[in-house]
């Protein structure tokens, strides 16, 4: 790799950092590539992204930065998870860990926390940002359609008592 390539692909993974929500630090330990795909496949359908960078090069671009203790997982083969929600990249990753043992999780930055295999797991079983907005606006729509619901019910009341006293009368 050429110094320009080098220095464009450090410019990237420091953009990459900034807009991260978490960046989670994985093992490869034999990935094939069609394994390799269809994690990068998954992250994405995510909104995460998933991608093998030199340690020494991602050392280079999280050195004077927030997320500057990820230079402390940077050992051996490994690959990075990036995604703007906290917990999209952590949640991909270990649950494609459990299926493939050639992956494995050393850890994660989240902000300027470092966290450990454990923080990640127990980062990947919080409900993911989309999940959270779901339940917000549930919450929120459900008192409006109680009122719904409540302010209907005398009117629906009275059709039928009324109701039944036409069909009383007719009978």
């Amino acid at each position: 790799m050429e110094r320009a390539q080098k220095v464009e692909l450090v410019a990237g993974l420091k953009s990459a950092f900034a807009e991260a929500g978490v960046i989670v630090v994985t093992r490869n330990l034999g990935l094939t590539v069609a394994q390799s795909t269809v994690l990068r496949s998954k992250m994405r359908e995510a909104g995460a992204s998933f991608k093998v960078a030199k340690n020494k090069l991602t050392r280079i671009a999280v050195e004077g930065t927030p997320q500057a203790p990820l230079s402390d997982l940077l050992t051996g083969p490994t690959a990075i998870a990036t995604s703007a929600d906290p917990v999209a990249a952590a949640k991909v990753a270990v649950e494609f860990a459990k299926t493939n043992k050639k992956l494995e999780i050393v850890g994660a930055v989240m902000g300027t926390t470092l966290l450990d295999i454990a923080g990640v797991q127990a980062l990947a079983e919080l409900p993911s940002l989309d999940e959270l907005r779901g339940k917000i606006v549930g919450l929120i729509s459900a008192p409006a359609t109680k009122i719904a619901q409540t302010i209907q019910a005398p009117a629906g009341q009275l059709a039928r008592v009324f109701g039944a006293y036409a069909a009383k009368d007719a009978a």
